[in-house]
């Protein structure tokens, strides 16, 4: 029985097809055939062909063979290398919050009112 096919939301599923795209072009610059690339990655050429769709029920693993046969899984180290948004987060997080009420600087004991010696 096949499995259900995840919910891709339609922006999620025009990075995938956008995905597919380029894969497939730099398939086609290489003068790859889909048969080719199938076999030097271990998967089908039906997988290709989804893989190549941007079909979300294609595996990360048939991606990355891919890539991996078309020289492109370099690329895998760009994905989320740079979490603005997280990093805006844990900063906000350090900030004192506005409604912190800051405390006032007490003379240290060691000093005489009337100034240092």
């Amino acid at each position: 029985m096949p499995r259900k096919p995840p919910v891709v939301f339609p922006q999620e599923q025009r990075l995938l097809s956008e995905l597919g795209e380029r894969l497939r072009l730099a398939r086609k610059r290489r003068k790859l055939s889909n048969a080719v690339v199938a076999q030097r990655a271990g998967i089908s050429r039906t997988t290709v062909y989804k893989v190549e769709a941007g079909d979300p029920g294609a595996t990360l693993g048939a991606y990355v063979r891919v890539l991996a046969v078309l020289g492109l899984e370099g690329d895998l180290n760009l994905l989320a290398a740079d979490d603005r948004i997280g990093r805006k987060l844990q900063d906000l997080a350090l900030e004192p919050s506005p409604n912190a009420k800051r405390r006032k600087a007490h003379p240290s004991p060691i000093q005489s009112r009337e100034g240092p010696a």
